[in-house]
């Protein structure tokens, strides 16, 4: 089972606001976001976490000054002792439910690909990543974590209790975060034993990790073993449905085959109007069990799976929807969360069609765990999302 470790963090100093310096994580902005919150506050996070500069070559190496500029003029502390750090959200969810979940700050060790400890939950799709890479190298620190879902029963209890108060906002989706400090050796312990006490299933971040276990490699090449890069910056909470809100990641299709996409479908599903498609269709998919295809006029048609066609295909709808499409030529697949944003898409001409579909069940999700399966690609969309910034990971190579 999987190591998980405090450390010493570094942290904003007290008194910076925490809403205007930490961000979203940097695979959810756009170029646009970027420069928005560079203009939240001088010392806003994604100046390292996305850095930039005129001509693009020096980056990396400007995200490590001013990481390092920081910590010398004490906009960022680093803490006197290692520790853990507990986050919790409080929030409304899509249908309307007031929620509230914790989880935990650490190390994860990093694990080779294929072993046991630490388990992808879905087949990732091809990205780019260099970036996250030369980021790591140049600043030798963990700045944004992976979202981590632990197996140990009763990980929610041990963490609610609560540690020393560090600070606490609400963003613009009226979501408040909050972390405190936990480094009293007895509770530090036991935290440490129960994370690794269960495998861990990676719920987002798959990318990132893989990039930490490239930068473990380097390092160990370079002779140097037993460092920091043998673990990451995670974030664990108990694989349980009072600790998660899922959202769909919906399907959007473009090339020769998109307008006919329906017809492919066909075959497959029931097909019967939907009318117009508004927000409540993130519920209605859920309450009436099937997916919906997206028209340019923004109008839909339910389309309720065919038990006898699907025989021995996984009941998720990505999977549904592989199976329908294989073998459709010159179909290129996106993913977009949110109702509006993918209706919006295929209204605009952006993408030929689109297809709602329901979010991932708690029941999959420890079923992908327990029996070490795969998700398709996006089949889960973790909300709300943690903010970049709370904490970071500084790393001693040797």
């Amino acid at each position: 089972m999987p190591r998980f470790e405090p450390f010493a963090a570094v942290r904003y100093a007290p008194g910076l606001p925490l809403a205007d310096v930490t961000a979203p994580p940097y695979d959810v902005l756009s170029a646009d976001d970027v420069e928005r919150w560079r203009g939240r506050h001088p010392a806003n996070i994604v100046r390292i976490d996305v850095p930039r500069d005129q001509d693009g070559t020096h980056r990396y190496a400007d995200a490590a000054a001013q990481l390092a500029a920081w910590r010398a003029d004490g906009t960022l502390l680093a803490d006197r002792r290692p520790s853990f750090t507990l986050y919790r959200m409080r929030f409304v969810d899509e249908s309307g439910r007031h929620r509230a979940t914790v989880g935990v700050l650490g190390a994860l060790e990093v694990v080779d690909e294929g072993a046991d400890g630490v388990l992808p939950h879905e087949r990732t799709t091809p990205k780019a990543k260099t970036d996250r890479l030369d980021l790591t190298r140049a600043t030798s620190a963990n700045l944004s974590p992976v979202w981590g879902l632990s197996l140990t029963p009763g990980l929610t209890d041990l963490l609610d209790a609560p540690g020393e108060p560090l600070g606490s906002f609400v963003d613009e989706d009226g979501v408040e975060h909050s972390v405190e400090r936990v480094d009293e050796p007895e509770r530090v312990d036991a935290i440490r034993r129960a994370v690794g006490a269960a495998a861990v299933l990676i719920a987002d971040g798959h990318h990132r990790y893989a990039i930490s276990r490239t930068f473990r490699d380097e390092v160990r090449r370079a002779g140097n073993a037993a460092t920091d890069a043998e673990t990451t910056l995670a974030y664990v909470a108990e694989l349980v449905d009072e600790q998660l809100s899922i959202d769909a990641i919906h399907r959007v299709y473009r090339g020769p085959s998109g307008a006919g996409l329906l017809e492919h479908l066909r075959p497959w599903f029931t097909c019967t109007e939907a009318g117009p498609i508004d927000s409540s269709f993130a519920r209605q998919v859920v309450e009436r069990g099937a997916l919906c295809f997206v028209r340019p006029d923004r109008t839909g048609v339910w389309l309720t799976p065919d038990a006898t066609r699907f025989a021995g295909v996984r009941q998720l709808d990505g999977a549904l929807l592989e199976a329908a499409l294989d073998g459709v030529e010159g179909l290129d697949v996106g993913y977009q969360h949110g109702v509006a944003q993918t209706v919006e898409l295929v209204a605009s001409g952006a993408a030929d069609a689109a297809v709602l579909i329901r979010p991932t069940g708690i029941d999959e999700i420890r079923r992908t765990a327990t029996e070490r399966l795969l998700m398709p690609p996006k089949s889960t969309f973790f909300t709300p999302k943690l903010r970049t910034g709370l904490v970071i990971r500084p790393l001693d190579l040797g």
